[in-house]
């Protein structure tokens, strides 16, 4: 396998790269927005994103399959075999960014044979770097991180998201927010399942779950796995899925209150 280490220090450089565009393309107040399907918003600061992280992977990696929400969504074309594989979302949190919000994040995960080895998070606008090794640690700014040790869901802080398309989900979601509402002490919603995901990890969050499309979660999920919390689904994977991949129905969360909210999902979503 490749060295990791150097594998970690070209992506956190691509990732500030990135962040230092979209920044400046924000400055401008010029941005260019359009939708996918009608309901999901992009900016041309998405695509520029995309374009220089790809440029780079493919420069000094030619032969890496890359999996991008923006250029090549096509999980199809993905085979879980020895040639790496790097997923990126080159603006989580769009709506966040088209708003002027600071809650923004870049996310690029390095896999093998279905398994995140490196990833980086990267909220260019609180200039919050978070990284992760898999079984070496994860880090925000190089300073090791660790989520929370919250024993009572009664006093913990939740995060969740909702997506675009709401058609025919709404019982659903609202079930699950009820449950879960009525279970801890509050529910935040951000805007970037990324930084949710992060955020876990170092402790601002005690618990998050969403479904989300894997290139908002693969890197971010490795990041909270390493520091600590206990990541996966509160609806079984189907089988012949790569479970670390598979980004429905997730639930990260710091490992003691895990179980108990894994059982309040599923009964909510039984029960929508």
């Amino acid at each position: 396998m490749a060295n990791l280490e150097s594998i970690l220090d070209f992506t956190t450089k691509v990732a500030e790269q990135a962040g230092d565009l979209i920044v400046q393309m924000r400055a401008s107040r010029q941005l260019k927005t359009s939708y996918k399907q009608h309901i999901e918003l992009v900016t041309d600061a998405d695509i520029a994103s995309d374009q220089l992280i790809i440029e780079a992977i493919q420069t000094k990696y030619p032969d890496h399959q890359i999996l991008s929400e923006e250029s090549n969504p096509d999980l199809s074309s993905i085979e879980y075999s020895d040639t790496p594989l790097w997923i990126i979302d080159p603006i989580d949190g769009t709506v966040n960014y088209a708003h002027y919000h600071q809650q923004v994040a870049i996310s690029i995960a390095y896999c093998v044979k279905g398994q995140v080895q490196v990833a980086v998070v990267y909220c260019p606008f609180q200039a919050e770097m978070f990284t992760a090794i898999r079984d070496q640690g994860a880090w925000l700014s190089d300073q090791p991180i660790r989520c929370s040790d919250k024993t009572q869901l009664n006093k913990a802080l939740v995060a969740t998201g909702f997506p675009y398309d709401k058609k025919g989900k709404l019982p659903q979601l609202m079930s699950s927010l009820e449950a879960i509402l009525s279970h801890c002490a509050d529910v935040r919603r951000i805007g970037s399942a990324a930084l949710d995901i992060c955020w876990v990890a170092m402790g601002r969050l005690d618990a998050y779950y969403e479904t989300v499309s894997v290139w908002d979660s693969a890197a971010a999920i490795l990041i909270a796995r390493e520091a600590g919390a206990k990541c996966g689904h509160f609806v079984d994977v189907p089988k012949g899925e790569p479970v670390e991949l598979y980004s429905e129905n997730l639930l990260i969360s710091n490992p003691v209150l895990f179980d108990e909210l894994k059982s309040i999902l599923k009964g909510a979503n039984l029960s929508a």
